[in-house]
Parts: C-alpha cells; sequence; structure tokens
C-alpha cells in the first residue's frame, strides 16, 4: 500500500470506517515507476480528521504538532517519518519542487495530505487545507 493509503486508511480506520484493502504486494522488479495511491473508499459521513488526531495526539508519549508538521502527522500515525518516506510519498503526490529543500518539500506535503484527507471523506479544518 502506498504511504499515502496507509495514512487514509489508518485516519479513518480509528473513524470506524471501513479501511481500504491492502493491494496485493508487487515485485520491486515489477513495480510501477510512479506509484500511485491506493484507492480508498470514501466514508458514507464526513470524518472529523481533527479530532481524531487530536485524541491520538493526547495519548501520544511524546508532544506532536501534527497541524503543521508532516513528520509528527507520520509518528502520530506509527509511520516511517524519515527523510526517505517523505521522499517517497512526494513522489507519490507527484511533487516537482527540489526534494533536497526538505523544508519546502514539508509544507507541501502537509498541505497535499490534508487536501487528500478532504478529497477523501475527511473533514478537515479550512487553515490546514
Amino acid at each position: 500500500m502506498s504511504i499515502l493509503g496507509t495514512i487514509l486508511s489508518t485516519i479513518f480506520g480509528h473513524a470506524g470506517a471501513t479501511p481500504p484493502a491492502a493491494a496485493p504486494a508487487t515485485p520491486a522488479a515489477t513495480a510501477p515507476a510512479t506509484p500511485t495511491p491506493a484507492a480508498t473508499p470514501t466514508p458514507s459521513a464526513p470524518v472529523d480528521v481533527a479530532a481524531i488526531l487530536t485524541g491520538l495526539a493526547a495519548k501520544a508519549p511524546q508532544p506532536l504538532n501534527w497541524q503543521q508538521s508532516i513528520v509528527d502527522l507520520m509518528k502520530l500515525l506509527g509511520l516511517d517519518s524519515s527523510l526517505a518516506a517523505r521522499k517517497q510519498l512526494a513522489q507519490e503526490l507527484h511533487y516537482t519542487g527540489d526534494t533536497s529543500d526538505s523544508a519546502a518539500m514539508n509544507i507541501w506535503l502537509h498541505r497535499q495530505v490534508m487536501q487528500k484527507l478532504a478529497e477523501n471523506g475527511g473533514k478537515v479544518p479550512e487553515d490546514l487545507k
């Protein structure tokens, strides 16, 4: 499953929505050059993304600023937040900027993830889109 697909299924799974089915594993030799996000079913009712993430953050062992940081958002969801993982997410989302400028890429990634959550049935505060 793509990183974006994992983010969506993790958040929507906490809301009681049906998470998307995992894509079958593809050997590296036959993997597509540009991975595409897994299809995520839209929940029947809007999922309050902020409420879910705030609830998870309250239980986290360290303070995580998921509202502004893609790294903290990924950590909050139990995902690899390394630069390599973020570069892979950037590739999935078709980032055209310089991936060596991690600050600019991280800001772009956070905004894109919030937009994708909203597009897939998540209720995301306007200031995060």
